[in-house]
């Protein structure tokens, strides 16, 4: 990964997912830009690997979530993800 002096410290982000779904590897696909650039530390979890988690995101997957704070779900939204990464 290449660092730019002036480029913010990658932001770490966690995406729930489950087996199967299309929306989930879509989502993933698209966060590969951010990714590959720096900009994104992707954490992925399968929701049905703990009842805890499959109660709490249900059908809501895919969700993408920095911090604790959730920036989308079902589809990537841009604008909120770049609001998201902006943040210093």
């Amino acid at each position: 990964m290449c660092v730019y002096p002036d480029q913010p410290d990658p932001k770490r982000l966690t995406l729930y997912t489950r087996a199967g779904c299309h929306l989930c590897e879509e989502m993933l696909a698209e966060l590969e830009f951010w990714i590959s650039e720096g900009r994104v530390v992707l954490s992925i979890v399968d929701v049905d690997s703990a009842p805890q988690l499959a109660e709490r995101y249900g059908e809501w997957v895919p969700v993408l979530e920095g911090d604790g704070e959730e920036i989308c779900h079902y589809f990537l939204d841009l604008d909120r993800l770049s609001r998201y990464l902006d943040k210093r």
